[in-house]
């Protein structure tokens, strides 16, 4: 069956095993926390380590060079960069 839009983004549902569930709060308890403090902290932590992991580029001291080189000193633009410029819509 079909769900209605929430207007009020503020929620979130998840379903979950009981025992899941159980091991949750045990460990917010542990954390003198309510549930939803203790889910909603670890899941931001966690989804920031993922965007992080996803958006950075870590390259190694001779790849951190050679694109730097390439920066300083760009490469003249072959044939198809050129045909892929001139096909570019022209700004008003």
């Amino acid at each position: 069956m079909p769900r209605t839009a929430i207007e009020d983004n503020r929620r979130i549902s998840l379903r979950i095993r009981p025992d899941d569930k159980g091991l949750l709060m045990r460990a917010a308890a542990y954390e003198r926390t309510d549930l939803t403090d203790f889910v909603l902290r670890n899941a931001i932590q966690a989804a920031k380590a993922v965007i992080s992991q996803a958006e950075r580029v870590l390259l190694s001291e001779r790849d951190s060079a050679r694109v730097l080189d390439a920066l300083e000193n760009p490469p003249h633009p072959n044939a198809k960069l050129l045909a892929a410029a001139k096909a570019l819509p022209t700004m008003p």
